[in-house]
């Protein structure tokens, strides 16, 4: 949510922000509005004043035994009261309008978020590792298949099309995956980890700006909950309708959760295999900090999720996302992305945002410091610490052997129970 004060004092910087998504400007028609608005927040405060002045006059008027201007005043006092819920009625119409205006412009981008159109003006910032060229590399799916570990024709069964059913070792690989990244981030990183609900109320996604705008993406329940379609809606609203110390800060969150997606749009777009799903698992990162802080917060998170792929001794690049690429609550994004050597490119398996302070005005989620009575908005912060899934996959593809087996990485070797690789009969 953005701060009406500052389009009120900034207008034109505001509309620049909003350019550099590629959106027409805003500002004049919702300082319109806020100028309607106002004029009836000076009514009401007009009528309050001649109320509050009436009722007082009654009292004198009564002390002097002058029934007649007690009257008259009384009279007066009943004549306001019934102007105030109409002039309240117009007030309402335009500040609920803002709201609405409000509620579906995205966030302003960064200083340093470069600018761009979509996904092909993003900024690599970095690579980790030699991508690996391997003859005749098959995709995850095919792999995953002709192991008998990976069933879509009977998930399609159960539930349709965009389902998996991972059985055996497979299916222990995807915990392991999930189980390393939350020892990494709760043990080196210090993230808390949390086991969220699943189901949520309108607030909840409305407060990471999920609602009213993207609902088509969302699965809703006959009886009005939300589906999640990430844990940063439940971690981030953790501190909703909250004022949290100074001294407590940075707050960090993670957790593993099954995440469930519409896919809207996403006709015609890997219709095959594990990367576009309606369920799917992941590790979420969510970090609430000092506003000064939230850069250097945004750095840190990357970071702990690049660890992740280091770790497993997949090669990686990070990008730095453009201005038309970035997602809605975002004001600056990186894009990590796993080299598949089945596709021969790298795709993306974490985006790390810096929200600054617009989801915490959506949450009412604030901060005070010591010995100050004022309370400040916080910054928030959201990543994929990775995604489980699509960590799956990286792995199927660049620890794929030549007779079909899959080799089991170093680091998942702990949770596999000794198990080095993954053969047909699902056995090592």
């Amino acid at each position: 949510m953005h701060d009406l004060k500052y389009i009120r004092e900034n207008p034109d910087r505001f509309d620049a922000g909003l350019a550099r998504r590629g959106l027409a400007p805003r500002a004049g028609e919702i300082l319109a509005l806020d100028a309607e608005a106002r004029k009836f927040t000076a009514a009401l405060q007009d009528l309050q004043t001649k109320r509050n002045t009436a009722s007082k006059a009654i009292g004198a008027a009564k002390a002097k035994k002058d029934e007649a201007e007690a009257a008259r005043l009384m009279a007066e006092v009943e004549s306001v009261k019934h102007q105030m819920p109409a002039a309240e009625a117009e007030q309402k119409k335009y500040l609920d309008r803002i709201d609405e205006i409000l509620a579906a412009i995205p966030n302003i981008p960064a200083e340093d978020a470069p600018p761009g159109a979509d996904e092909n003006d993003n900024v690599e910032t970095r690579r980790w590792g030699e991508p690996k060229r391997i003859e005749n590399a098959r995709e995850h799916f095919d792999i995953g298949e002709a192991l008998g570990l990976m069933d879509f024709e009977t998930a399609a069964k159960m539930s349709g099309a965009r389902f998996v059913l991972l059985k055996g070792r497979l299916a222990r690989l995807e915990r392991a995956i999930a189980s390393l990244m939350l020892d990494t981030h709760t043990g080196e990183y210090g993230y808390t980890e949390c086991s969220p609900p699943a189901l949520v109320r309108d607030n909840a996604p409305f407060g990471v700006g999920q609602l009213p705008k993207f609902e088509e993406d969302l699965f809703r329940t006959t009886n009005g909950y939300w589906l999640t379609s990430t844990a940063e809606v439940t971690l981030s609203n953790i501190v909703a309708d909250s004022i949290v110390d100074a001294d407590e800060l940075p707050l960090r969150f993670t957790a593993w959760t099954p995440c469930f997606r519409s896919e809207a749009g996403a006709a015609g777009k890997d219709t095959r295999g594990m990367i576009r799903m309606h369920q799917f698992s992941k590790v979420e990162l969510v970090s609430i900090t000092a506003p000064d802080k939230s850069n250097e917060e945004h750095e840190r998170m990357t970071a702990c999720a690049e660890s992740i792929l280091k770790k497993l001794e997949l090669p990686f690049r990070t990008v730095t996302l453009c201005t038309g690429d970035m997602g809605f609550a975002s004001r600056k994004t990186y894009d990590i992305e796993v080299w598949l050597p089945g596709q021969e490119r790298y795709r993306e398996i974490s985006s790390c945002s810096n929200c600054g302070d617009f989801q915490a005005r959506r949450m009412k989620a604030r901060f005070r410091k010591k010995g100050e009575k004022g309370a400040e908005f916080v910054h928030t912060l959201n990543g994929s610490g990775l995604a489980v899934g699509r960590t799956l996959v990286a792995v199927l593809e660049n620890y794929q052997q030549p007779d079909g087996s899959v080799a089991v990485p170093d680091a998942l070797a702990p949770y596999m129970g000794g198990v080095k690789a993954i053969g047909r009969d699902g056995k090592g």
